[in-house]
């Protein structure tokens, strides 16, 4: 009960009347959702790293089961399916991540890994577009990588499919196309940490709520895009994202 209470007023809070604000500020997208008029409307945004084995070798770590880690990109990081996004400023390797996304439908507060399956309101695929070059920068000199990871565009979304539509295996393919290339291919199998416990642990450090998106972690083979790509991500029985680059805006 505690934890909904709190939830309840973390949500009254951000939904307070702006009316008399000296200036307007953007709001985030909602997101739409598969069979549905309604749409999903983002609170926070999570993301997992190194929750693939090959993934965390490729960047230079050796996996392990110690305890997951997570940094946070904005909300109004996220872009759309479908969106062309102009190449972003300050970078010369600018990266895709193909991820599974959680979005979450009810509040949470130190659960359990079972218990963490009821609060998951549905799935979709994710980009996390980076700025690698920032990020290594800032990551070698032991520095926070906001500026790798949390900017405009860099949260891509496919519309959200409801869990009473999809039910996840682990057996679904996640992947990742570049101009028609494939360039990730795993099995969502390959995480270390399953969607429960990564809730589970989640909700030992925050107040989880209705709106907040959970992105799991990328598969090995992640790589550089250039103007004019086009990206096409997807896992097996959810809507696909796709991606276009454009020239620096």
């Amino acid at each position: 009960m505690f934890s909904i209470r709190i939830a309840l007023s973390i949500l009254r809070e951000g939904a307070r009347d702006v009316s008399n604000s000296v200036f307007q500020i953007p709001t985030p997208p909602t997101i739409p959702i598969v069979g549905s008029a309604a749409v999903f409307p983002p609170y926070r945004i999570f993301c997992v790293g190194r929750n693939y084995e090959a993934h965390a070798r490729e960047m230079g770590f050796e996996p392990d089961r110690k305890a997951p880690f997570y940094f946070v990109k904005s909300v109004h990081d996220i872009v759309l399916s479908g969106a062309t996004i102009p190449y972003p400023p300050g970078t010369s390797n600018f990266q895709y991540e193909m991820e599974l996304v959680v979005a979450l439908g009810k509040a949470a507060f130190e659960i359990s890994a079972l218990e963490a399956k009821d609060c998951i309101y549905g799935y979709a695929c994710g980009l996390d577009m980076t700025r690698r070059d920032l990020q290594i920068i800032y990551r070698e000199k032991q520095r926070p990588w906001d500026l790798g990871k949390d900017f405009e565009n860099s949260a891509a979304i496919s519309s959200i499919t409801p869990v009473e539509q999809f039910s996840l295996t682990g057996e679904e393919n996640i992947k990742l196309s570049v101009n028609g290339v494939t360039k990730q291919l795993a099995q969502l199998a390959s995480l270390i940490w399953s969607v429960p416990e990564l809730i589970s642990d989640l909700s030992r450090f925050y107040h989880l709520v209705p709106g907040d998106l959970l992105y799991t972690g990328t598969p090995e083979g992640v790589g550089p895009v250039l103007v004019g790509d086009h990206l096409l991500g997807s896992v097996d029985g959810l809507e696909p994202v796709k991606l276009t680059i454009s020239g620096p805006s």
